[in-house]
């Protein structure tokens, strides 16, 4: 186990036992499992703080979205709590694109320097990173179209309010 200062201060590094780290398995715990964390906890470890933000991320997303369902979009909280779950979601999609288009000898330099082992990512990866930007540019404009909609639902409503 390397236990070097720089490895133990860097929140950014794995942590190194010797384990083979997937480039593809990592894609794809960042697309399917990203918004809690699970690409963060395979690289990193459970302890790894970033990970665990996704899961408060995503939980403070779906209370907020039970809360604007419930209220019809009109609850400021709900907006509010919506924002961290949207950038978890959000953020494990890039994920999913930076890994798998990251050079194979970059990411085992990075993350299996000391198993000896190499990767060799293949077109599972790059079907992973075609599906990631698929979907997170899917998911960010409907969210911005929801947010503007409500808007100017919001501005008519108001308009016609004060033309009463």
């Amino acid at each position: 186990m390397n236990n070097s200062p720089s490895t133990a201060s860097h929140p950014s590094k794995p942590t190194s036992n010797g384990r083979f780290r997937s480039k593809t398995l990592t894609a794809a715990l960042a697309f399917f499992f990203g918004s809690i964390g699970a690409h963060r906890f395979y690289l990193y470890g459970l302890r790894d703080k970033f990970g665990w933000a996704h899961i408060i991320g995503i939980l403070m997303g779906v209370a907020g979205y039970m809360l604007l369902a419930a209220t019809d979009r009109a609850s400021i909280l709900g907006w509010i709590l919506v924002v961290p779950g949207a950038i978890s979601l959000l953020a494990a999609f890039l994920s999913a694109i930076v890994y798998g288009l990251r050079p194979d000898d970059k990411w085992d330099a990075q993350f299996n320097a000391q198993t000896g082992q190499q990767s060799e990512s293949g077109w599972t990866v790059i079907f992973v990173v075609i599906f990631s930007l698929l979907f997170g540019a899917f998911l960010l404009m409907a969210g911005l179209a929801v947010t503007f909609q409500t808007y100017f639902e919001g501005q008519v409503q108001a308009a016609k309010e004060l033309s009463q």
